[in-house]
């Protein structure tokens, strides 16, 4: 095996036990992940309101379309149903506009709050690498005079090169204990932080589709003809749509 030559910034002497690499590894991977999911989580309630907000506006133009037809005017029952629905749709959207705000308030903003954490968590793990990568260095530079002849001015250099390490070494120490007490702190206080939030996710959604129920329960009071199914009504839009078909208008040519 050819000999390769010793490089300054490459100590032989490990600086930091492999357990301690280990558990700071395991514990930044935590927050790495945690972050991840908050922003995955914070992207996907966005979506859902918007969604939600989407399915109201579609459902009141709809109600406005049909009130606008000029089947309104002539048939009064078709304009009293379409009237009815009409009123549904806007109690629907006041109900969805609330639900939509209070998810904003207790969930979208908390989970945009926790995620504005994670630049200086990032930052301070920066840190604690350059101070790493400095300790490793000046400990490759004290190694270096180690190794070589005891001569007056090796000393002095030997000496000098300890006295740069002490504080960096005890720069990296600090700051990695810090990270070390703090990131298990910090994963482990997601529980109290989010739980508020999703109970109230659940409690808007419980509301929200109560009142569905009640606004499209009356809805279908108003609407419902006796003595006609489903089926009965689906029986007669097929025998009309089959009068339109023979019509000589739409026959194949």
């Amino acid at each position: 095996m050819s000999w390769i030559p010793f490089k300054i910034g490459q100590p032989k002497k490990q600086i930091v036990p492999k357990t301690v690499e280990r558990d700071f590894e395991r514990e930044y991977g935590k927050l790495q992940q945690l972050e991840e999911q908050t922003k995955r989580l914070q992207k996907d309630m966005k979506k859902s309101t918007d969604a939600d907000l989407a399915m109201s506006k579609s459902a009141m133009k709809i109600s406005l379309d049909l009130l606008s037809n000029p089947l309104c005017e002539q048939d009064q029952d078709f304009l009293n149903m379409v009237t009815a629905l009409d009123t549904a749709m806007k109690r629907m959207d006041a109900f969805n506009q609330e639900k939509v705000n209070q998810i904003q308030k207790t969930v979208i903003e908390p989970l945009k709050k926790f995620g504005s954490v994670f630049p200086s968590l990032n930052m301070a793990v920066k840190r604690r690498e350059q101070a790493l990568q400095d300790y490793r260095r000046l400990q490759a530079k004290v190694e270096k005079y180690e190794e070589k002849e005891k001569t007056g001015p090796v000393l002095a250099k030997l000496h000098q090169a300890r006295e740069e390490l002490r504080p960096v070494r005890e720069d990296f120490e600090a700051k990695n204990k810090q990270l070390l007490d703090e990131m298990p702190r910090f994963y482990g206080s997601r529980l109290d932080y989010f739980q508020p939030s999703f109970e109230s996710l659940i409690r808007a959604q419980v509301v929200y589709y109560s009142e569905m129920h009640k606004i499209f329960g009356d809805l279908t009071q108003q609407l419902d003809q006796p003595g006609h199914s489903d089926e009965q009504r689906e029986r007669e839009n097929e025998a009309k749509l089959s009068e339109l078909r023979a019509l000589s208008i739409v026959a194949d040519d």
